[in-house]
């Protein structure tokens, strides 16, 4: 890159939550919000090990930069920025990071979460969680607690 900060990036490699706030600030804000979603440990009692994302990438990079530019109309940013991660992130590691700033603090924080629900209701990103037995099990967040749909050793095909 040139320096810059892309507004929206899908990103395999960890991302930096200092940068994007940075990127955020500007003369016009009176606020400048930052959140980062992180992986955690235990999810209604299930432990987690790490989370593997997936996307439709062209679809989900589509999304989050329409989304990003309505969030600026519709909240007044000077600037927004929305990174997700994509593959295996580990517990404690960001997953996404959103940075709003605003001439007033309380459109920078409506915006960062109005983005957040929106990019769990509408970007085709997918979650999967793996345990410490390499249980797998793909997450909507819409739907029921998760039950695992597959492990991590491969089952043979019992056809000959």
């Amino acid at each position: 890159m040139d320096g810059r900060t892309a507004e929206c990036l899908l990103s395999r490699d960890p991302l930096d939550a200092g940068r994007l706030l940075a990127a955020a600030a500007c003369d016009a804000a009176g606020a400048s919000v930052l959140f980062v979603g992180t992986t955690r440990r235990l999810t209604d009692g299930v432990v987690t090990t790490r989370l593997i994302y997936d996307a439709h990438e062209p679809l989900a990079q589509g999304e989050l930069e329409r989304l990003r530019a309505e969030a600026a109309v519709r909240f007044g940013l000077t600037r927004c920025l929305v990174h997700h991660r994509l593959g295996a992130v580990a517990v404690g590691e960001a997953s996404v990071a959103i940075a709003a700033s605003a001439p007033h603090r309380h459109e920078a924080f409506a915006a960062a979460e109005w983005l957040m629900e929106q990019i769990k209701r509408a970007v085709p990103i997918w979650k999967c969680e793996e345990g410490p037995d390499g249980a797998r099990a793909w997450v909507h967040p819409d739907a029921p607690p998760a039950v695992p749909t597959t492990t991590a050793v491969p089952r043979k095909d019992s056809r000959p």
